[in-house]
């Protein structure tokens, strides 16, 4: 086989962050790295892109070998080429972001490499550049979350608006006007209402919705503002 002539080599990698919502928090799936560097380390959901497959199809794999988990919202972030990133090797990593209902997915997660939730506020030290990979995510899934309804991954098929307010605010710690919070999502046609309430908060309780699927597709791309300024929002 001919190879390019004088060029050198180097390792492509995948890191995948993945989000989590537990109807309370938003939180990240991590791991301890099982191999030197950084043995023992808390690490995200990574791995090395073999010579016969894609990135896209890398980052699925090493996704279902570690967690367990697949069909999930996954999306590429950003490529991360610093040379001196990996102290072992040259090594160029692209990172993804997954978001998940933690609920749904709780009995099907893989325990062989001990994954585990933190809160976002809690999360440990990170290894190589890896904490850069997650605040870049958030500025993303804050950014994209803004202007289409990509929030609605990580809430169960049934839910109530008090749930998806609750995950709003969580994304963007900050507080979101009740009334009109409920008035302008309700306004975008993708809730069906359900003749049952969840009655766990209050007596008077809230009613279940679903997520019109025909509707979710048809206006991803134009989805209702429903926070000012997303850019400017932090965790």
């Amino acid at each position: 086989m001919i190879k390019y002539a004088k060029q050198s080599r180097f390792i492509q990698a995948v890191d995948c962050i993945v989000f989590g919502f537990d109807g309370d928090t938003l939180k990240i799936l991590l791991i301890q790295r099982g191999f030197e560097p950084e043995k023992g380390k808390w690490s995200l959901m990574g791995g090395f892109v073999q010579e016969n497959e894609s990135i896209d199809q890398a980052s699925n794999r090493i996704l279902k070998q570690l967690t367990g988990l697949d069909g999930m919202y996954l999306e590429q972030l950003h490529t991360f080429g610093d040379p001196h990133r990996d102290p072992m090797e040259r090594t160029v990593s692209t990172a993804y972001f997954a978001l998940i209902d933690i609920l749904k997915y709780e009995k099907q997660l893989n325990t062989d490499y001990h994954p585990e939730w933190f809160s976002l506020k809690r999360m440990p030290k990170l290894i190589f550049d890896q904490q850069e990979m997650v605040e870049l995510a958030k500025r993303r899934v804050r950014y994209k979350a803004a202007l289409h309804p990509i929030l609605f991954e990580l809430l169960p098929s049934r839910f109530t608006i008090p749930q998806l307010q609750s995950l709003y605010e969580s994304v963007y710690n900050t507080s979101i006007d009740k009334r009109n919070f409920s008035k302008r999502i309700l306004a975008t046609g993708l809730l069906i209402k359900q003749a049952d309430k969840d009655k766990s908060g209050s007596r008077r309780g809230a009613f279940y919705y679903q997520l019109n699927m025909q509707n979710y597709y048809a206006k991803f791309q134009a989805f209702l503002n429903l926070i000012p300024n997303p850019t400017n929002l932090i965790f």
